[in-house]
């Protein structure tokens, strides 16, 4: 196809013109975003407004938007650790879910264990279900070059389908008079609060400076990013490149596993089949528009955190359809992650007379 727009790929962009391009999408996100809720007859200025109150409008209510952001910003570090190396790892769901039943069997048949010790064998136990549910799809790609994507994406129902088996099967509660529910953990199981906020944001904090670390210095690392960058300079330089897709895999399930702990023991404090919240997926548009940076990630997190708390608080309180605050935020992240298109190329105007030159 002939085009007059030539597109080419950028080598680095200037830090001004990073915030120019952000600036500019976030603007645009809130005018259509404002546009679209005008067609609702709802004032864009008061449900901004509203969604910034619902998030940070209160102590419990700034305490929710840090619940939502713990979870979200360890599971976009698994993501982001695969998507370095280019592996489209779409089973964050089911990594999470993994993660959570392995750390719930320690639970609930080790529950008299020392607090200390008993949360410590919980997220060995979910680190080691996620990550070895991570490297069946990563085996499979690196002996036989199958399709990721497809694979990690149906691996998600596997598992979240066997734990509402579990739910309403052999591990429901027989106390629940009939609820399908599984047991309440012990207390010994559950993570402590920490300044008014549980464990969770400590774990969290210390995994975006390992991962920062582990990526950028590194020999594995290293590897990774090389072999997401170019495999053929990967095989010349000597790596073994099936053992590279496996480490990061393990790594990424594990970080990912660690979020089921996370959410089972700190909050749901038993297992559900509903418990991963689709951070799975979510966690892949953040890590994204981080540009899978782990410091990046954090705030990226945070801010994403800000959005569905204030979302969920504009439905409440302003009886907003959860249709209408879906949109909103679709419209939202369209333009923000727009906006990396245009970090990442250049679009050029070169005019109907040069169009034939230039191939799209």
């Amino acid at each position: 196809m002939i085009s007059p727009v030539k597109v080419t790929k950028r080598d680095d962009v200037p830090k001004k013109q990073v915030a120019l391009i952000l600036t500019v999408s976030i603007v645009l996100a809130l005018v259509f975003s404002g546009i679209v809720l005008l067609f609702f007859d709802l004032n864009p200025f008061t449900v901004f407004g509203t969604i910034v109150t619902g998030a940070l409008g209160s102590p419990m209510r700034i305490e929710q938007t840090l619940i939502k952001a713990i979870p979200l910003t360890i599971a976009s570090l698994g993501i982001l650790v695969a998507f370095k190396m280019k592996f489209w790892n779409i089973g964050g769901e089911g990594q999470i879910m993994m993660g959570a039943l392995c750390a719930s069997y320690v639970a609930l048949n080790h529950g008299d264990l020392p607090q200390p010790l008993l949360l410590v064998l919980m997220a060995a136990a979910s680190i080691a279900g996620g990550g070895v549910w991570a490297l069946i799809p990563a085996a499979f790609k690196a002996k036989m070059g199958t399709n990721e994507t497809i694979f990690t994406l149906m691996m998600n129902y596997i598992i979240i389908k066997f734990v509402m088996y579990l739910q309403y099967g052999p591990w429901k509660d027989p106390a629940s008079k009939g609820f399908p529910k599984i047991p309440m953990f012990s207390e010994n199981a559950l993570l402590p609060n920490v300044l008014g906020l549980h464990a969770g944001w400590i774990i969290m904090i210390v995994l975006v400076a390992a991962v920062y670390f582990f990526i950028n210095y590194t020999k594995k690392g290293y590897e990774i990013t090389v072999v997401g960058e170019s495999l053929e300079t990967a095989r010349y330089a000597g790596m073994n490149i099936p053992a590279i897709i496996m480490t990061a895999m393990f790594v990424s399930g594990g970080l990912l596993g660690l979020v089921g702990f996370v959410q089972a023991s700190a909050l749901e404090k038993t297992l559900t089949w509903g418990l991963s919240s689709n951070y799975g997926f979510t966690a892949i548009i953040t890590a994204w528009l981080a540009r899978l940076n782990a410091i990046t990630t954090l705030f990226v997190c945070l801010a994403f955190a800000l959005l569905l708390q204030g979302a969920s608080y504009i439905q409440l309180s302003m009886n907003v359809s959860s249709a209408i605050a879906d949109v909103v935020q679709g419209v939202i992240l369209f333009f923000v992650l727009g906006s990396d298109f245009f970090l990442r190329y250049r679009v050029k105007w070169v005019g109907l007379k040069n169009a034939g030159e230039v191939k799209l």
